[in-house]
């Protein structure tokens, strides 16, 4: 292919993209971070994440997932865009554009991550544990993700993206006080779950557990699509 020539009037920025996981293990919700290999913020935590090759890269989303593979192991991971950050200053290397991506994944089938490239550990975080010092600004970029699925999580199915295939009514509690950051009303949110008719229950229960073993359910997420279609509302 040849190349045309072109003459811009302005210097264009740099543009990379940043990838934010979400996980969550029963108990709290958690994120991935890699520990920088290389300057700038050398041995700081930081989201995975890297430069869009202009000439290989056939998109935003392409470039994202790349990066994510090749410096966690990660692969066939769907990633929603987030936002886009662009502020002065926060690339020491130049102006640079980055466009954020993010993701809820069940931790239990994600626990094999890898360092590679030019990162140098990689692991999950709790919240309530990621390092204040990250990289870059990706320190506001994580507080706008979870600002987004506080949100999103009360009008969106999403939280059941972190839960095992059959669970419990404690666990999908759980979960949703993880991802909100506060306790909810056990009889109200039951409550509230059951009437939209979302639930499968199983003729299954708990196993392994000491205490009594409670009933399992499935998301159906058929229905779900079915009712979406047709007007409904999920509202928690």
């Amino acid at each position: 292919i040849r190349r045309m020539p072109y003459t811009y009037e302005y210097p264009r920025p740099s543009v990379t993209v940043d990838c934010i996981l979400f996980g969550f293990d029963g108990g709290e919700l958690k994120i991935l971070l890699i520990q920088r290999g290389g300057e700038p913020f050398k041995g700081q935590w930081a989201l995975p994440g890297g430069f869009l090759d202009i000439d290989s890269d056939p998109s935003l989303e392409y470039a994202a997932k790349r990066e994510l593979e090749e410096e966690t192991g990660l692969s066939d991971v769907f990633m929603e865009q987030l936002y886009t950050f662009g502020d002065t200053g926060r690339d020491p290397r130049g102006r640079t554009v980055s466009a954020a991506y993010y993701a809820l994944l069940k931790l239990s089938d994600y626990q094999k991550v890898k360092a590679g490239t030019d990162a140098d550990n990689v692991r999950w975080f709790a919240l309530s544990e990621v390092p204040q010092d990250l990289a870059f600004d990706h320190e506001k970029i994580v507080q706008t993700a979870i600002a987004r699925l506080k949100g999103k999580v009360r009008y969106q199915p999403i939280g059941f993206e972190l839960l095992p295939e059959k669970f419990t009514l404690s666990e999908l509690q759980h979960l949703y006080e993880a991802v909100l950051g506060h306790s909810l009303d056990k009889r109200n949110f039951r409550k509230k779950i059951l009437k939209m008719n979302l639930l499968v229950a199983l003729d299954e229960k708990q196993a392994g557990v000491a205490h009594r073993a409670a009933q399992l359910f499935k998301f159906d997420k058929a229905r779900y699509e079915s009712l979406i279609a047709s007007g409904f509302n999920f509202e928690l």
